[in-house]
């Protein structure tokens, strides 16, 4: 069990940002990524269809015998995680329970809370946060917007710039503390959000904490790779790999030199 891969899933290109951060906690361990764009985005979808689709996201990782599953969206993972860990034979860890418990261990007494229309309709994250303190206030806002222009290559582009102070500059007011980053796509415009947000708000990417609660995991159950990976690791999509491949080198600040289609 030890030398399998690892598998994380997301709508489209943002969930790289918990891979990042997965691969810089754990080097040694090899993943397999899969990007469904072919039917991004899943935060304007309904609750069955995410369900289906990372049911389905779900499946093919396993057909790469994947020791674990990261989903690495929030929109699937508002809904859908529940009904994949008692589906499914290996562990399934979203990002919202990790995200809520790094806003617990930071906020005094004000968190905000932005994602995109999905993630906050569903109130995944307000419900997680408070099951772990029920006195702290939550102000949350969908941003919509965020993930195209982080997809079309504007992370710091004078259009995001002006979205971001429309999106957050209310919530600044609300008087927020720390502010969650309710969205895999979110933490590449984490610059701009700092900007508008200024100083003393503390910004929590999940991606961080997903990736210590699958450490721990592992290590829990004694699956830990401790060799190199002995191939290297693979990546996914739906469609459109040529996208995937020039947008998610911003994600990872690298070149990511082979993406496959699922299916193909």
């Amino acid at each position: 069990m030890n030398n399998k891969p690892i598998g994380v899933f997301d709508s489209g290109i943002g969930g790289l940002t918990v891979y990042r951060a997965l691969k810089q906690r754990l080097p040694r361990e090899r993943v397999i990524y899969l990007g469904d764009t072919a039917r991004l985005p899943y935060g304007s979808k309904s609750e069955a269809t995410i369900i289906r689709f990372s049911e389905e996201n779900a499946r093919f990782l396993l057909g790469h015998e994947v020791k674990l599953i990261v989903v690495a969206c929030n929109s699937s993972s508002s809904y859908a995680v529940p009904h994949l860990q008692t589906s499914l034979d290996v562990p399934v860890i979203g990002v919202i329970e990790p995200g809520a418990e790094a806003a617990v261990a930071v906020s005094r007494k004000k968190v905000g809370v932005i994602g995109t229309t999905a993630t906050i309709m569903s109130g995944a994250y307000e419900a997680a946060i408070r099951k772990r303190n029920a006195a702290l206030e939550i102000v949350s806002r969908d941003c919509p917007l965020f993930v195209p222009l982080v997809e079309e290559g504007w992370g710091n582009h004078a259009v995001t710039r002006m979205v971001a102070d429309e999106y957050l500059a209310p919530m600044r007011k609300e008087g927020i503390d720390s502010l969650v980053l309710g969205c895999t796509h979110y933490p590449v415009l984490s610059e701009v959000i700092a900007a508008v947000m200024g100083p003393g708000i503390r910004l929590i990417d999940s991606g961080v904490t997903t990736a210590a609660q699958v450490e721990s995991i592992l290590q829990g159950l004694g699956w830990l790779n401790t060799n190199p990976p002995a191939e290297e690791d693979e990546f996914f999509v739906t469609d459109y790999p040529e996208r995937f491949r020039r947008v998610g080198g911003i994600f990872l600040k690298r070149k990511i030199s082979r993406v496959s289609v699922a299916g193909d």
